[in-house]
């Protein structure tokens, strides 16, 4: 008997939580939407929002921002990134990473991955030596953390600066530390596809005051820096806020609205997210032609993606993949062609950048496959999405092995 077609949307997050939508309409209600716009005696949601994000993730400061690509550049910039500096990042990323670096005149450096999704540490080395970079800028693609203890211990040997790409990590965790804070900087997103949903919104967090100092400016503070959560002491600022640019990229209030209720939530949906996760990948490990990435025992991921490889499959192969699995419902996203698609892309086509050759990067993305998983999927679709992914496998493997 034919599985049913699965009817769902892999795009539709759940609403905002009635929380928000109360406190966003409050703030819309008061006509101050900057976040700098505040009554006496008053805290704008903006600030509470770092307050409570900055307790959240242990971290001393935090500041929000427009969107998690201008959390990252004006983190390079306050790490003192300067035009035509080489900046190191894992080839397996998303366009904003390799995107913010050029925005600031960087030159991105791409370091090869393992088949588990992660920064090669070999690779790392011989770029770090070969291309004087000072800042590596790790992107946590697809929510895969690579061993941070290791990783720390690289850089600090390589006096390399790191700051972390959390837009798929937050709330993930390395041996009981949140990711975002094993380097000088955590950048998150909460645009309408990560962990939380502001439509666009990024927030960047830091122990270290000079940094913050300098994010602040950048981020559009004026010398309004004194009105902030998390934010370092005022004296920090005297002479940083003569010298360093104002690039406008703020959170206004009523993102922040909308973000607290779902803060205070996150936990409870990193948990069900994971379910959803382990529930499909439990299916998909038991059809031998897919290969899992390997997720360690320190790591606690946040499973709002998964990602598989099927090593014998071939172009044509792969695309006959991605028609069937349409035909019933379940869209999944590869890596592996020759030319963008909606959010999937490559270093081939980030031609900003200098052409590398990445022959094992680019051996692993020619037969990965991306899938969302939604918190509006119950455990019964994903049961069902499971399914059809090991049948369509199944059904093309041995036909093209023979």
């Amino acid at each position: 008997m034919p599985l049913p077609s699965f009817t769902g949307s892999f795009t539709q997050q759940p609403p905002i939580p009635d929380a928000g939508i109360e406190a966003a309409v409050a703030v819309m209600r008061s006509g101050r939407l900057h976040r700098y716009n505040m009554a006496p005696g008053e805290d704008s949601e903006a600030m509470a929002l770092e307050r409570a994000y900055a307790s959240w993730q242990g971290a001393r400061y935090c500041l929000a921002v427009a969107s998690g690509g201008q959390a990252m550049q004006i983190a390079l910039r306050a790490a003192g990134v300067a035009p035509g500096d080489a900046v190191l990042t894992n080839a397996f990323t998303l366009a904003p990473v390799p995107g913010a670096v050029a925005a600031v005149g960087g030159q991105p450096v791409f370091v090869e991955i393992t088949g588990d999704l992660v920064i090669d540490f070999d690779d790392l080395l011989r770029k770090a030596e070969g291309s004087g970079a000072r800042v590596l800028l790790l992107s946590h693609m697809r929510g895969h953390l690579c061993d941070m203890d290791r990783l720390t211990r690289l850089a600090a040997d390589l006096r390399l600066t790191v700051i972390e790409d959390c837009a798929h990590t937050m709330g993930a965790l390395w041996n009981g530390r949140r990711s975002g804070n094993f380097g000088l900087a955590g950048c998150f997103s909460t645009q309408t596809y990560k962990h939380m949903n502001s439509g666009e919104g990024g927030l960047l967090t830091s122990d270290d005051a000079d940094f913050m100092a300098r994010a602040t400016i950048l981020s559009g503070s004026y010398m309004l820096y004194a009105r902030h959560g998390a934010g370092p002491d005022p004296r920090m600022f005297d002479q940083i806020r003569l010298e360093t640019p104002n690039t406008s990229a703020r959170m206004d209030n009523v993102r922040a609205a909308m973000l607290l209720p779902q803060l205070a939530a996150l936990d409870t949906s990193i948990a069900a997210w994971n379910e959803r996760h382990d529930l499909i990948a439990a299916s998909l490990a038991r059809c031998p032609a897919i290969v899992l990435p390997n997720r360690p025992a320190a790591e606690r991921y946040v499973g709002s993606s998964l990602q598989f490889r099927v090593p014998d499959f071939d172009e044509s192969q792969a695309r006959e993949l991605l028609a069937r699995l349409a035909a019933v419902g379940v869209e999944l996203k590869w890596f592996g062609a020759a030319q963008p698609v909606g959010f999937t892309s490559t270093h081939k086509s980030w031609r900003y950048a200098r052409a590398q050759g990445l022959p094992r990067t680019d051996s692993i993305l020619s037969t990965l496959f991306d899938m969302r998983l939604p918190l509006t999927f119950s455990l019964d679709d994903c049961a069902l999405i499971g399914e059809h992914i090991v049948a369509e496998v199944s059904a093309l493997a041995p036909r093209h092995a023979a």
